[in-house]
C-alpha cells in the first residue's frame, strides 16, 4: 500500500468517526431537547420519556434541524405556549454543545 492509500484510508476512518460522533450527539441532544419540551408541555414520567423519544425519531426521519424545529414549534402553539423561535434554536444549540462535551468527555 502506497503513502497516498493510507493517508486516504486515515481520511476516511476519521470522516466515518466523525460522522458517528455527530449521530450520537445529535441522538442525545434530541433526548435531552424532548425532555425540555415535555416539560414546558407540562408532560411528565412515561410521557415525558415517550416525547423524547419522539424527538429522537423524527430526526432520523429528515435531514437537519428544521424538522425537530416545526415539531417543538407546532406542539408548543397547540398547547398554547408563546415560546419564541429564538429560545427553541438557542436551546437546541446549547445541548447540543452539552451533548458533544459529554461524548468528549466520555459520558
Amino acid at each position: 500500500m502506497s503513502t497516498f492509500d493510507n493517508r486516504e484510508d486515515g481520511f476516511e476512518a476519521k470522516y466515518a468517526h466523525d460522522e458517528a460522533l455527530k449521530f450520537k450527539a445529535l441522538a442525545r441532544r434530541n433526548r435531552a431537547l424532548g425532555l425540555w419540551a415535555a416539560d414546558k408541555l407540562e408532560l411528565s414520567g412515561d410521557a415525558a420519556t415517550a416525547y423524547a423519544q419522539s424527538l429522537v425519531e423524527a430526526d432520523l426521519e429528515a435531514t437537519g434541524d428544521e424538522d425537530i424545529y416545526l415539531k417543538l414549534k407546532g406542539d408548543f402553539d397547540a398547547k398554547g405556549l408563546d415560546i419564541s423561535e429564538h429560545r427553541i434554536r438557542r436551546t437546541m444549540e446549547e445541548l447540543l454543545s452539552e451533548a458533544v462535551a459529554s461524548i468528549k468527555a466520555g459520558h
